[in-house]
């Protein structure tokens, strides 16, 4: 009886070992195949010259304007499967037009372009008057799948970023100001309470611990960085409790779990999933002191290498398909943030990072001029706007660092 228990405990070893080697097998295939085509994507695509950057900017500019639609042609909402009583989500009609705003005044020419005024203006007027809106309001919040937080990070980026390029619409100065600290106190306050950071979809219950969302919580990070930088207040303890959710995310091996509320123990295979929540990671914690040029260089690098996992999806049906869960919704998001991120590093390593982004950004460009990753044609604005963006990294201002008021009264 003793042997045939052994004999059958061996059989199963064997077999699980089988199972093991065969997934390892298939598993370092798929890289092989990953490296393989990220080669080739490195000789096949180029960074576009200056002069052809230029032209698709300026063509951009004017399909973006061309989509502003809803009530007075002043919103570019983000569209997605995700519905509120079968209504676009006003955190994604608040988001997606705060995100093409920005960039419309980002690009160069803004000053000398009175349509882009007029359409940013409009815009603005949206955004300042969604405060009143129920659905945006902190005291409604229940949890769950909600994206108000989603639309107050990009609301207060966008007037941050009209406010530091001194391009806030004549007359709407107070009315802006005071909207952007409303945006800023909503996002404070949707932080997930023990855990911190941000999440989309968090437990039910407001007061309900839940895991961070790297997707969020980093986006939202960079919107405090820059919020304290233009002297605006932010809650410290908010950043810092935001910052240790962020590094639970990250395994010692720099790939970055999906959300987690402790340590996360992330397997290396599922990395070619992870690649934009690791650009946009490693380049907050490097902005607060809590990471560094080579981490940053190593989340571009797996961007480059798995691009053609994000590739896969971009434009699909859809949300998290195996093997790696990548959505469709995730992929402008790397391209923009790993963009981002190349102008962290310095010296021929930024500009290799540069050239590499800048080129797969560029072979994702519709024949129409356009940028998509959905398959909503609304979309195109928000897709288009942070492609626009991330060409244009190189010629945009530092990002914000965090600093920390000290005991004295000083930074750091």
């Amino acid at each position: 009886q003793r042997r045939r228990v052994r004999g059958l405990a061996a059989v199963r070893g064997a077999r699980a070992c089988k199972r093991v080697g065969r997934a390892r097998v298939r598993y370092c295939a798929r890289m092989l195949m990953d490296l393989l085509c990220a080669m080739v994507v490195a000789s096949r695509f180029s960074a576009p010259a200056d002069a052809a950057r230029s032209a698709a900017v300026s063509q951009g500019i004017g399909l973006i304007l061309a989509m502003q639609d809803g009530e007075g042609s002043s919103e570019w909402p983000y569209e997605g499967v995700y519905r509120v009583r079968g209504r676009i989500p006003e955190g994604y009609r608040v988001g997606g037009t705060a995100i093409v705003a920005e960039a419309l005044v980002r690009m160069p020419g803004y000053a000398s372009d009175p349509a882009r005024q007029a359409a940013v203006r409009r815009a603005v007027e949206f955004i300042c008057s969604r405060t009143s809106e129920p659905s945006l309001a902190v005291d409604t919040y229940a949890g769950g799948y909600d994206v108000r937080g989603w639309g107050a990070c990009y609301a207060a980026r966008a007037l941050l970023a009209i406010r530091s390029c001194k391009a806030v619409p004549p007359g709407m100065e107070a009315r802006a100001d005071e909207t952007l600290r409303w945006y800023l106190d909503t996002l404070q306050r949707l932080e997930i309470p023990q855990t911190g950071g941000w999440n989309y979809a968090r437990e039910p219950g407001a007061e309900t611990p839940s895991r961070a969302s790297p997707f969020m919580t980093a986006p939202c990070l960079q919107v405090l960085f820059e919020a304290r930088a233009q002297g605006l207040a932010v809650d410290e303890g908010v950043v810092t409790r935001a910052l240790d959710a962020l590094e639970r995310c990250r395994t010692p091996e720099g790939n970055f779990a999906y959300s987690a509320s402790a340590q996360a123990r992330e397997p290396q295979r599922s990395m070619p999933g992870a690649t934009g929540r690791m650009v946009s990671g490693e380049m907050v914690l490097l902005l607060a002191g809590r990471g560094s040029q080579e981490r940053v260089a190593a989340a571009i690098d797996a961007f480059v290498v798995h691009w053609q996992e994000l590739e896969r999806r971009r434009a699909r049906t859809g949300t998290h398909v195996p093997p790696y869960g990548v959505a469709p919704y995730y992929v402008q998001f790397a391209h923009w943030y790993a963009a981002q991120a190349a102008e962290l590093l310095e010296g021929a390593r930024r500009d290799e990072c540069r050239r590499k982004v800048a080129a797969l950004m560029w072979a994702t460009r519709s024949c129409e001029g356009t940028w998509n990753d959905r398959v909503f044609a609304r979309s195109a604005a928000f897709g288009t706007a942070t492609a626009m963006m991330a060409l244009e990294a190189p010629n945009s201002p530092a990002p914000a660092r965090w600093t920390r008021t000290q005991p004295d009264g000083t930074s750091r």
